[in-house]
């Protein structure tokens, strides 16, 4: 039988570093087993998964010769890739205009709250607020192929438009019809919506559930936390000057983090090809190889990109000293139960494989092995006895490339 979940573990430790703050600009914490611990979430993860520019970034795919589409996340999505073209190309403001309202009123939906202030501001003769603004409210996302295709049904409505208010009724028909409707659901959400999922607030975008689950990630001690007293210097300041320019204070954190990620194969080829999920192994070959290169960079990804505030005062960049991958068809379950108790901080990494290794092989003789594993791993490897269930270790391409096989089928 086919793969159908995919399994991620990774264990990266990181010395003196702000990887994800609150927005008290502290490090973001979690109780877990009775004990605080250095957190990342899963929003900060999967954006630097998402751009990471190097030679396993998810957007340097290539399919039919050319870089995989991509999503677009912005509330200015419909300003700057379908109003400013149609302006550039000397359609007047108003007409532009009325057509992107038109647009995000049919694409994304308008509440009855915001119809009646409109029709109330309007019927005042005032200019509902917000009214010359295409911006949404919140961000969106939409694949570069819909809004190409957005773009592209504004730029014929452009053309038969002879004011803005029957540019506007235009358009709300033309969205209305099923053709359209047909289209822009067939063409496709972009890669990382598919992968990571969106949420619509209308029913004309079709809706992705996520297929890649990503879970926060936490260190497998107690956290550790230092204020860091900082000041800079005024270079031009008078000889009989003292003191500092500027003096300041920000948490920094070190720890050994345990990260956890899905893969919901069925789903990822259903997102990609388009085909119903219970048809995804006979699904196009083509899809289940863009399937494939997808696990294969993600997995690179989660063992070399290094999420991080502070950038320039802290370096935050570590690679895994782990990546275990299961391959099954069970129910996924976390590791993180491994570290329920934390390890202790001094060697941290030696407790960290070992309770890893022991929490394996309780799963294994409570429940029976419902998976099969590949291991990458450097350090006190001898501690991991269960974990390479027999397999010898790899290097995280062979890994990942075995990974990909699992998915391709």
């Amino acid at each position: 039988m086919s793969t159908r979940f995919l399994q991620l573990h990774t264990l990266t430790s990181y010395p003196a570093s702000l990887l994800n703050r609150d927005d008290a600009g502290f490090a973001k914490r979690i109780q877990f087993g009775g004990a605080v611990r250095t957190r990342v979430s899963s929003q900060c993860l999967k954006r630097h998964w998402r751009t990471a520019d190097d030679d396993h970034a998810l957007d340097r795919i290539e399919i039919e010769g050319g870089a995989v589409p991509m999503a677009v996340r912005s509330r200015r999505t419909f300003e700057t890739y379908v109003y400013q073209p149609l302006v550039d190309s000397n359609v007047p403001k108003d007409i532009a205009e009325a057509i992107c309202h038109g647009m995000l009123e049919e694409v994304l939906g308008e509440s009855k709250k915001a119809k009646a202030a409109k029709k109330k501001a309007q019927d005042d003769g005032e200019k509902a607020e917000g009214d010359a603004d295409v911006r949404t409210k919140q961000v969106t996302v939409i694949g570069r192929p819909e809004v190409d295709y957005l773009l592209q049904v504004a730029e014929e409505l452009a053309t038969e438009a002879t004011d803005a208010k029957a540019a506007k009724e235009a358009t709300k028909k033309r969205l209305k019809d099923k053709a359209f409707r047909a289209n822009l659901r067939r063409i496709g959400a972009g890669l990382d919506a598919a992968l990571f999922g969106r949420m619509t607030t209308g029913d004309m975008l079709a809706r992705s559930d996520a297929a890649i689950h990503v879970a926060h990630a936490f260190t497998v001690h107690e956290g550790q936390f230092e204020t860091d007293y900082f000041s800079a210097i005024d270079d031009l300041q008078d000889a009989q000057e003292t003191g500092s320019g500027h003096i300041n204070t920000a948490e920094l954190a070190s720890g050994l983090f345990y990260e956890y990620v899905v893969v919901d194969v069925p789903l990822l080829v259903s997102n990609l090809t388009g085909c119903v999920r219970r048809d995804w192994q006979s699904a196009d070959p083509d899809g289940r190889q863009l399937a494939g290169d997808v696990v294969q960079r993600l997995i690179h990804l989660m063992a070399t990109i290094s999420p991080g505030a502070k950038l320039g005062s802290t370096a935050p960049y570590a690679h895994a000293h782990l990546v275990l991958v299961e391959a099954g068809n069970s129910q996924p379950r976390t590791l993180a139960n491994a570290f329920l108790d934390p390890v202790p901080r001094r060697g941290a990494l030696n407790g960290a494989f070992k309770a890893l290794d022991e929490h394996l092989a309780d799963l294994e003789g409570m429940y029976g092995a419902t998976t099969t594993r590949r291991l990458a791993a450097m350090g006190p490897v001898d501690l991991l006895q269960t974990a390479p269930q027999g397999h010898p270790r790899g290097s995280v391409a062979e890994v990942a490339e075995w990974a990909a096989q699992q998915v391709r089928g």
